[in-house]
């Protein structure tokens, strides 16, 4: 059936206190942008939910509901039919909404905004679940039915819908400030940028290169993760900073075996300096403890000491399958696999430090300019705008047309609601 509304729950967000209706506005108006350019009338927020309510005369389709599966903060989602609040309707709409259905058992759950509404809700149920079952013998289960046809009821209409989608979960992208990513081709720094987006944070990104020491396929699918990404928080920069010269002049003036950190020293430092201009608060790898040479510990603490803001290692305690099965459950898994040269592959050394000495590092780095060092990369760095498909929709001309306000109170009846750096 074509859907005329959508009801959307939150669950974390639920239990901020005092905070709530920060959050609870947040996730409004981040619905508010993933909604551009569909037939919206309105959004309201009624008690433990928020309601998007369509054009008279118009429908939502599965646009809508793929794009509120990009929407962090979402617990879950239901298309719904407007009708009238009447029982003989409400009966044809539930019955249509399920008669194409493979099902053993069903059952009814309807719920009312006001004690004074001339159909409560133990009648709806068991005229409603009547007449399902006069179309279709089946079972009546009031726990763990195969379907359930909810029914919202309130001042002039009734909501019917059967599904709940899953959300995204977490926290509304933006509500707890911005970090810097440091986006690598592979597989870990998408992961962990998907997991400080559901956190609240919004992101931008920092990839490093060789180009034109290497091809640009490392850049590339830096673009593509980026783009990816920022389906979830709708727009973000990316920016591609040349590093190759920086390595070389790290390969000719420093010991072998501590390349790869003086490389990681160097990359937080122009990463902290990108994310002071985007007012950014922190860093973002995708390490793993221990996952290659340098990433033990004592590696780590020497890239710490070089950066002038925090850093944020979200998978620090992850192992490399969950880190795969979460990149293909985001679906950055088949990009990150593509081959590509990644920067840090060149000049790798032979042996590599795996628990380098911050004096020996603080030594080495005497014969480096690092503030020319540092920059040179960032005046020639490239910088990308990206945004996702329905950032900038076409304008709606059509005049809005007037539906009945939703106002929906709490009751006594129950309610569900609810190498780089990798």
């Amino acid at each position: 059936m074509q859907f005329t509304d959508i009801l959307v729950h939150y669950n974390e967000i639920a239990i901020k206190g005092r905070n709530r209706k920060k959050f609870v506005e947040a996730l409004e108006r981040n619905i508010r942008q993933v909604m551009k350019g569909l037939p919206v009338y309105k959004i309201m927020r009624p008690p433990g939910r928020i309601w998007i309510s369509c054009l008279t005369g118009e429908h939502f389709n599965e646009e809508a509901l793929n794009r509120l599966s990009k929407v962090y903060g979402v617990a879950s989602y239901s298309p719904i039919v407007r009708t009238k609040l009447e029982l003989e309707a409400m009966k044809e709409v539930a019955w249509e909404m399920i008669k194409d259905k493979t099902y053993d058992s069903f059952r009814v759950r309807s719920r009312r905004s006001f004690k004074d509404q001339p159909l409560d809700s133990m009648t709806v149920n068991r005229e409603v679940g009547a007449h399902i079952l006069h179309n279709r013998s089946s079972n009546v289960k009031m726990k763990d039915a195969d379907i359930c046809v909810y029914i919202e009821m309130v001042a002039s209409a009734a909501y019917i819908y059967t599904e709940k989608y899953p959300g995204k979960g977490g926290l509304p992208v933006g509500v707890t400030g911005n970090l810097t990513v440091m986006l690598s081709g592979g597989i870990d720094s998408p992961v962990a940028a998907a997991r400080m987006q559901q956190r609240g944070c919004h992101l931008n990104f920092v990839h490093f290169h060789s180009h034109p020491f290497v091809s640009r396929a490392s850049q590339e699918k830096a673009v593509e993760l980026a783009e990816l990404l920022c389906q979830y928080q709708y727009q973000g920069t990316l920016y591609l900073v040349p590093f190759g010269e920086l390595q070389r002049e790290i390969v000719t003036n420093t010991p072998e075996g501590l390349r790869v950190i003086l490389y990681r020293r160097f990359m937080v430092r122009i990463a902290a300096e990108i994310a002071k201009r985007e007012k950014a608060r922190a860093l973002v790898t995708g390490e793993a403890l221990a996952q290659v040479a340098s990433q033990t510990l004592t590696n780590l603490i020497t890239v710490d000491e070089a950066a002038p803001i925090p850093i944020l290692r979200p998978l620090i305690g992850f192992d490399k399958q969950e880190i795969i099965n979460h990149a293909k459950k985001l679906g950055s898994y088949e990009v990150s696999i593509i081959p590509d040269q990644d920067c840090c592959q060149l000049f790798m050394p032979k042996n590599p430090e795996t628990h380098a000495k911050l004096e020996r590092l603080i030594e080495a780095e005497k014969s480096l300019d690092i503030d020319a060092l540092c920059a040179d990369p960032l005046e020639r760095m490239e910088v990308h705008e990206i945004k996702a498909p329905w950032w900038t929709p076409k304008k709606n001309r059509r005049k809005p047309q007037p539906i009945q306000e939703i106002a929906i109170v709490e009751s006594d009846e129950s309610n569900d609601g609810v190498c780089q750096l990798n």
